[in-house]
């Protein structure tokens, strides 16, 4: 990778890394605007003023917005969790690897 390359996979997963961030744009990924309250429960366990400072952020770097609806993804941030799209298949390997572990 380049240094350039570096330096903005650093700065996303420096993003991304905040508490919360994975689990809003997560939250979104089906496409349907939700309200702040919505996004709370969806969410869950996030209080309303860490949801303020997620949206604050996710807004600042264009991965969400907010519509008359609620909040949805940007094209960018729906082109992230496309991305993300073998994470679930993944994350069921993984646990059941895990669970076998533990036995």
């Amino acid at each position: 990778m380049s240094a350039k390359e570096d330096a903005a996979v650093a700065q996303l997963l420096g993003l991304l890394e905040s508490r919360y961030a994975i689990r809003v744009l997560w939250a979104l990924r089906d496409g349907h605007a939700q309200t702040f309250r919505l996004l709370q429960d969806s969410v869950g366990g996030i209080t309303p003023n860490t949801l303020n400072t997620r949206i604050k952020e996710l807004r600042q770097a264009s991965l969400i917005t907010h519509g008359k609806d609620g909040y949805v993804l940007t094209a960018p941030g729906a082109d992230l969790l496309k991305r993300w799209s073998d994470i679930p298949s993944f994350a069921l390997k993984w646990s059941a690897g895990q669970a076998k572990k533990s036995t």
